[in-house]
């Protein structure tokens, strides 16, 4: 061990929103359990790049006795993690695009009481295919995972006439929906784009991506960036440009 500078992350103040680890290019802080942890000193340089991403400031740098940073063993594991996220993206039956729907179509006989007004299907960011027909000249939903559970009328008051893209900014690679957002904006020319979030602090990370996105793909697009309460009300609207 050897004394150095070293990242601290006050578990306290992390609301785990993820902006320290795309900051970090050595893969050293992950989210864990809902926080940021710094998964192995010896990938942390001491730089402290996190340290201006973090909205919590929870981040702090101190000296003290650590591991030495290992450049080498930091490639490896950096090698690991783009394979694992490669892998993940590998073809599987339910990936597959599928139209399911005309919008606003009618409801077959044997439909639910309420019928969907889903129209395509993956819906996963994660997932989608950037040329899928379903963003051509498409009003595109941005929205995290846990806003169709909390309203109600999320169909009929948003998803309607629309085509969506889902995914959780805290537990997912905030890094990887960034360049999958921006490769669709680049390769669509999309009507509207609106973005719905829950009101928990972690949940604004969407706001991130989509600002990084936009930003990557060079599209001049505004959004409008919906809150949603815990009860499932719209809390705050707001246009983004």
């Amino acid at each position: 061990m050897v004394l150095r500078n070293i990242v601290i992350i006050d578990e306290e103040k992390c609301d785990g929103c993820g902006q320290c680890v795309n900051a970090c290019a050595e893969g050293a802080i992950e989210i864990i359990d809902g926080k940021a942890k710094l998964v192995s000193e010896i990938y942390c340089d001491g730089l402290g790049a996190c340290l201006g991403h973090c909205p919590r400031d929870a981040i702090t740098i101190e000296k003290r006795q650590a591991d030495q940073f290992d450049e080498e063993a930091t490639h490896t594991h950096l090698a690991k993690e783009q394979q694992a996220r490669a892998q993940a993206d590998l073809v599987c039956p339910g990936m597959t695009d599928k139209k399911l729907r005309e919008k606003s179509g009618p409801a077959s006989s044997d439909a639910a009481a309420v019928p969907s007004q889903l129209t395509h299907w993956p819906v996963q960011l994660k997932l989608v295919s950037p040329q899928a027909s379903c963003f051509a000249d498409a009003d595109l939903l941005l929205v995290a995972d846990c806003v169709p559970f909390a309203m109600g009328d999320f169909h009929n008051k948003f998803l309607k006439e629309h085509s969506v893209v889902v995914g959780c900014p805290k537990l997912d690679n905030a890094d990887f929906y960034i360049e999958k957002l921006a490769v669709i904006l680049k390769a669509n020319k999309l009507n509207s784009l609106t973005l719905l979030h829950m009101e928990v602090p972690c949940c604004f990370g969407l706001t991130h991506i989509a600002r990084q996105a936009i930003t990557s793909s060079g599209v001049d697009i505004a959004f409008e960036d919906i809150t949603i309460s815990l009860d499932g009300n719209v809390k705050k609207r707001e246009t983004i440009s």
